[in-house]
């Protein structure tokens, strides 16, 4: 799939033509679909407040603890997580803020907060029926009927994955220049609505928030199965933007940052999920042993 096609198609190509897809609520650089809550939204920077960070082990899990005191959450929870492992990754990204809190580059910290709080107050079943209904509006199942070079790009980067996911589990998902999309099977939904049920409900918010940063679920079944990584996968949810930026240029600094600060939200949601699931998948074992 990565054969260099990118750079070469990028050159001399009109401005791609845009799909207005059905049920979608634009929020910044994310599409999301109507009715996603998104995780607790970063508090103001603050000044540091504490020398040390640490983490222990409590009743409800492992703890982070500033200096001498318990972090807490939104709603004035004790911050535990299930696994020691991602306390260690919160803990640090407590302990990198210099003089400053900036709590938009804690994106562990904010999920772990969500997770805990659950301010929506959804169940299991609510989580894994909004990420599949993510399937109806997937990125890489929307297609450009032109210009020709769009066409063949997408083609190219995109149909390799959905072969991958159709193979994997079975399933029928297909694409389409609709504005209205593909006509997705009712079975390929319950195979995935089966699928996501194997994991807990605090891995769930993390690929819920993956599949947002992404605007595909097919996208997201990639990182998840280490199909894909984090840079291969948000290059291929921002085919078009890329295309165009070849095409047209990009301000001087922005385009970067967007780059940059997708990776690191996908990213931080990516190790979520696979640390929120590898606790249970152990605690399993041993409770079969």
């Amino acid at each position: 799939m990565w054969r260099g096609s990118l750079q070469t198609l990028f050159s001399g190509i009109p401005l791609a033509v845009r799909h207005r897809r059905p049920a979608l609520l634009a929020r910044g650089s994310v599409v999301l679909p109507v009715g996603w809550r998104r995780p607790y939204t970063p508090q103001p920077e603050r000044k540091r407040f504490y020398q040390n960070v640490s983490i222990s082990q409590g009743e409800g899990g492992f703890e982070i603890n500033l200096d001498h005191r318990k972090l807490k959450t939104p709603q004035n929870k004790t911050f535990a997580v299930p696994s020691e492992a991602l306390a260690l990754a919160v803990a640090t990204e407590w302990d990198s803020q210099r003089d400053t809190i900036k709590f938009f580059t804690m994106h562990l910290t904010t999920l772990c907060n969500t997770a805990l709080d659950n301010p929506s107050q959804r169940s299991k079943e609510q989580l894994i029926r909004a990420a599949v209904k993510f399937l109806e509006t997937d990125t890489i199942c929307y297609r450009v009927e032109e210009p020709p070079a769009l066409v063949e790009l997408q083609k190219n980067e995109w149909d390799p994955v959905i072969a991958w996911a159709e193979k994997r589990y079975n399933v029928a998902i297909g694409s389409s220049t609709s504005i209205l999309g593909p006509s997705i099977p009712q079975s390929t939904k319950d195979t995935f609505v089966s699928h996501l049920a194997s994991y807990n409900a605090w891995a769930l918010h993390g690929i819920e928030y993956m599949i947002a940063q992404l605007k595909s679920l097919i996208l997201s079944m990639g990182l998840l199965d280490k199909h894909l990584t984090v840079e291969q996968a948000v290059l291929l949810s921002r085919l078009e933007e890329e295309y165009q930026i070849r095409r047209w240029g990009a301000v001087e600094w922005a385009h970067d940052y967007d780059v940059y600060e997708l990776r690191a939200r996908t990213a931080a949601a990516t190790l979520f999920a696979h640390l929120c699931s590898e606790s249970s998948t152990i605690k399993h074992k041993l409770m079969q042993d």
